[in-house]
Parts: C-alpha cells; structure tokens; sequence
C-alpha cells in the first residue's frame, strides 16, 4: 500500500500494476485455483473478478506489498461465495471453509499480516501447476482454435481483445470459443491434474502446434495491414521458453524453442521502415538478434543430446540455424538445407515441406529442378488455395524466362494473399515483368 503521505495513485497506475502482475503471473494464479477449487471454469472467473476489484481497490490504496497473494486471496474469497451462494453446506463448501482461519471468512481482500506468505500453492508444486494448465488448456477434447485461444487467455494471460486483434476475428469470436472451452472442459470432468507420464508424452505434440501456430502466425500474419505481429510471435516463446524448463527432456520441446528464437533473430531485418517485408536475400543481416541466434543453437543442441535424431520441430530449427549462421544468401549451405528438407518430409510430411524443398533445390540445382517439383504440387492440386504456391512458380518461372507465364502466376498469388504487406511485394514484382 501507499507511504504515509502520498498522494492517491492514479487509475492509470492501478491498471498498469494490475496488467504487470497479471501477464506474469497469470498462469500460476488460475492454476493455483483451478487445483484449489477443483473448477478450472470457475478459477479463471474468480482470477477475473479479483482483477477487476484490484483496479478499484489499488487505485484507491496503491499496489499491495504481495500483489498475488492480494489477488489470490480476493479470488479464493469469490470462489467460497460462489460456492455459498450455490449451496450453502454441501461438502466441497466446508472443505473449502474449513481451510480459512479464523477471521478470514469476513470482507475485504487485504491479508492479515500474519498470513501475508500464505499462498494457495506450495512452492515445490509450482511448475507442476502451471504445466496442468497447459495440459488443460491444449486437451484433446478441444478444438484446435479453442486451444489456441483457451491457451493464450489463461496461460499467457492476454485479453479477449488482444487476442482477437492478433487473430483478426471479433471480440465476441473469441470470447464464444473460450467459454465454449471451458463448457467442454468441465461437461468432460477433465480434472486438474498432470496427466501421467506416458500420457504427457502422447499428448505433448498437441500443446505443442499450439504454441507454434501461436508463433507462425506472428511470424507471418496470415491476413491483415501487418507482416509480423511480434507480440503475439514473443509471447509463443515465453510460452514455450516455460514449457521448455518443465520439461527439460523432451527434445521436441528444445526443438520449437530453437526454431523460434532461430526465426525471430530475423525480425528486426524483416521489414523496412513504413512495415513493408524486406526480402532474405535483401535483409541487413548485422540487424539480425546475435543474442537470439544464440539462444537458439543452445537449443537446438540440447533436442539433438537429449532424442535419437531430430523431430520435425528440431529439423525446422536447423533449417532455420543454416539461414542463421550463414553470411549470406549465396553462401547458404543450400545442400544441407535440401537433406533437412527431406528428412522432414519423411518424418513430417505435407504440401508445404514439399514446395519449401523445391526453393531449397532451386538454390542448390537450379530452377528447372524447383519446378518439376512444383507442377508436381500442382498436378495433385494441393495448395490450390494458398498463394504460396502461385507465389514459388512464378519465381521460377522467371527464373527461367517465362516471363508471361511468371507475371500471370504472381497475379494469381496477389489475389489468393490475405496479407496486404505481401500482396502489394507479389503486385510489385509481376509489374516489373511488364
């Protein structure tokens, strides 16, 4: 609380406080009252009615000395008065009582100084918590979407508003899958708790194509005025860089981490001044983050000490490492780039690993090579929907000469591409060729 003398904080600084301690420790509050209450639906309300009386209270009184454990016992409170108001002596309700001391039952969210240090979580089961709320909130019984948005709102503690910017879908998009979530969650009686090991491993893969379609499409926006969108690409890896320390053994975990701090060493090079994408070949590479490009090959080496071969994250990664270490374009290991890709068409494969090794081998064989690749893609009519593949065969075909061809080709990809920034880069080029 506020020094004797000061003056009233203002509402601007209470909601500052409140933002600061939520998106840091979001995760820990709603697991530690999921695992309190046993209602993951009813923690994640309670955490949000705290925030709410803490934007009042703090405004008024300033920040608490212990601003978790303020919050975390106003939302304990909501939670016994739910309880209470739901049934008045049923036995969840005096198992829950029974754990206030005494003097604890009455209004008001402030600690007794006696019990400032009580929180709702034992410091040594900490990491298991959060690691449960990441399970949860990537569970199987959820919907891709669901997870991701489920995911971001109680792990990473975004907004429904931040996440329906990231997005580009409406607020109430958002908030309608996240309830939905919960629903299916609690209709499921999915409990909080670790799943065991053998199923941790199973499930794994799951929570982690969340987090990488978190990061892809902050890396590259799929729609929208914007290439990157680097929050929401840096909150995949704080999400992932947590994962990564709960589970210090799984190497598909390292290898996302890798891939990620691989990719985003290039962001500051990727667009030019007014946002518009500058191209690899064209990037300043003394702007790429030497400090990330680090932390990624720290990475990558431990998936590779820790696994028998390189899954498919792993495989990206050092893919990504070649772009990363290499003093140029023209200097790129294209043949090493090309093995990997094969790998990861073997261990991983789909349409797009397939036009990504036809770019490899276009730098490494020529174009010709590229494109028999390609029509090939075209002939199965795969990506027929995407402008990425428009977008590689009208480069080849350039490449080539075939210039008509090329132009129709990029004109093609200009009109599938959602993202402005990469559309008006495909209108530019076919305008070169005439």
């Amino acid at each position: 609380m506020r020094a004797p003398g000061e003056g009233p904080p203002s509402p601007q600084a209470a909601r500052r406080a409140v933002e600061a301690v939520w998106r840091i420790e979001s995760a820990r509050i709603v697991a530690a009252l999921s695992r309190y209450t046993g209602d993951f639906e009813l923690a994640e309300d309670v955490a949000q009615e705290a925030l709410a009386e803490a934007l009042v209270s703090w405004s008024r009184e300033g920040a608490p000395a212990n601003p978790v454990g303020w919050l975390l016992t106003t939302a304990r409170r909501r939670a016994i008065d739910s309880y209470r108001r739901g049934s008045a002596l049923d036995e969840r309700y005096a198992a829950l009582f029974g754990r206030l001391t005494e003097g604890q039952a009455s209004s008001g969210a402030e600690v007794p100084p006696e019990r400032a240090d009580d929180l709702l979580w034992d410091p040594d089961r900490v990491d298991d918590d959060v690691l449960a709320l990441m399970f949860i909130a990537c569970h199987p019984v959820l919907s891709p979407e669901a997870r991701v948005a489920l995911t971001l709102r109680t792990v990473a503690g975004l907004t429904s508003e931040e996440i329906a910017r990231a997005f580009l879908v409406p607020v109430p998009t958002v908030q309608a899958r996240i309830t939905r979530a919960k629903k299916t969650i609690a209709a499921a009686e999915v409990p909080f708790e670790l799943p065991s090991a053998q199923e941790r491993r199973n499930r794994v893969g799951g929570l982690l194509s969340v987090l990488y379609v978190i990061f892809t499409e902050g890396s590259t926006a799929t729609a929208g005025d914007d290439l990157l969108r680097a929050d929401l690409a840096y909150e995949a890896i704080r999400l992932t860089r947590m994962l990564a320390a709960l589970l210090p053994d799984e190497p598909e975990v390292s290898g996302l981490l890798a891939l990620c701090e691989l990719t985003a060493a290039r962001f500051p090079a990727r667009t030019g001044p007014d946002g518009e994408p500058v191209l690899l070949e064209d990037q300043d590479r003394r702007r790429w983050d030497r400090s990330a490009i680090r932390r990624g090959l720290a990475a990558i080496g431990r998936a590779a000490a820790l696994g028998h071969g390189l899954g498919p994250y792993g495989l990206q990664a050092a893919i990504a490492a070649c772009h990363a270490t290499a003093p140029s374009v023209a200097e790129t290991d294209w043949q090493r780039v090309v093995l990997l890709y094969e790998a990861l068409g073997r261990v991983a494969p789909s349409p797009v690993v397939e036009l990504n090794r036809a770019v490899a081998v276009a730098m490494a064989a020529g174009p010709q090579q590229a494109l028999d690749i390609v029509d090939e893609l075209v002939a199965g009519d795969r990506l027929s929907q995407s402008h990425l593949l428009p977008s590689v065969r009208g480069e080849l075909l350039r490449r080539l000469g075939r210039t008509a061809e090329a132009r129709a080709e990029l004109e093609l990809a200009a009109r599938l591409c959602r993202n402005i920034r990469e559309r008006s880069v495909l209108l530019r080029k076919a305008a070169a060729l005439g």
